[in-house]
């Protein structure tokens, strides 16, 4: 059974034309140099960061919020955080729209990504995904006991890691259910104890005119068209990150009640700020 989420009707795209085309230029020769001039520097950093500090990344992740930041002021999309991140061992989960929410959550935070491995296969993002330390996993439940090991290993590193329980992404105008299964790392013995899990809302508000799922980027949808219709847009809109208050994983009984605790806050964050307006 697939995953992916769909809904009856993608939004209608818009036509660019001359002035839509310009303003793509405009916008995505500069992102272009930017992700890809930044990933060129973090790998050269990294060479040298690896060796002597092993999964402990203490340099190129700056690099990534910096690159992630300026690239929402190069595509003109209002960035908006509302909360604070957690300190301390911990890992974050999050609603997911869009491939934009790479950039939104690692704008404010330190993180590391964790994709099911077919994301290491997608030109672009997945190089991306891999520079950036993105932990791949298979959706098996035979590969349950390496990946706690992974798990274990990246957040005794220091490392915030990220997690889409939905499994999927969606029109940003709804929480899906959040799935069990990848809380049960959580509550293996050497964490439980512990660790402490933030659950955080994406918010997406479309440019004025705009269908409301603009920025959403689901089901069967093409990355290329998407990302172009981003950058080409007569306006923009903007995104907010809302980071809730941390809870302790051992004051739940099972990965069934954290997974349920932490979706009900999630989608409360979206139904209070989705129709908030962003100056």
């Amino acid at each position: 059974m697939s995953d992916t989420w769909r809904s009856p009707e993608p939004p209608m795209q818009q036509p660019i034309g001359v002035w839509g085309g310009l303003r793509g230029v405009a916008r995505g020769l500069p992102l272009a140099v930017l992700v890809f001039g930044g990933l060129v520097i973090l790998l050269l950093i990294r060479m040298v960061e690896r060796p002597i500090c092993g999964l402990r990344r203490p340099v190129t992740p700056h690099i990534t919020q910096a690159v992630c930041r300026t690239a929402f002021f190069l595509l003109g999309i209002r960035y908006r955080v509302i909360g604070e991140p957690m300190k301390g061992p911990g890992a974050v989960v999050a609603n997911h729209v869009s491939w934009l929410d790479i950039f939104a959550l690692n704008a404010r935070k330190r993180i590391y990504f964790v994709a099911k491995s077919e994301v290491a296969a997608w030109p672009g993002i997945g190089w991306l995904a891999r520079a950036t330390g993105t932990v791949f996993i298979k959706r098996d439940r035979r590969e349950a006991a390496a990946q706690i090991a992974i798990f274990r290993d990246r957040l005794s590193a220091g490392h915030k890691l990220l997690f889409f329980p939905e499994g999927t992404s969606t029109d940003g105008l709804q929480v899906l259910p959040f799935k069990p299964t990848l809380f049960a790392a959580f509550f293996d013995p050497e964490l439980v104890e512990t660790l402490a899990l933030q659950p955080a809302t994406l918010v997406y508000h479309a440019p004025k005119d705009e269908d409301p799922r603009f920025y959403g980027w689901w089901g069967e949808m093409d990355f290329a068209p998407h990302l172009l219709s981003t950058l080409c847009a007569r306006r923009q809109g903007a995104v907010t990150v809302v980071y809730h208050d941390p809870v302790a994983v051992r004051d739940f009984a099972s990965r069934k009640a954290l997974a349920a605790s932490v979706e009900a806050v999630v989608r409360r964050g979206l139904t209070d700020n989705r129709s908030a307006e962003i100056a």
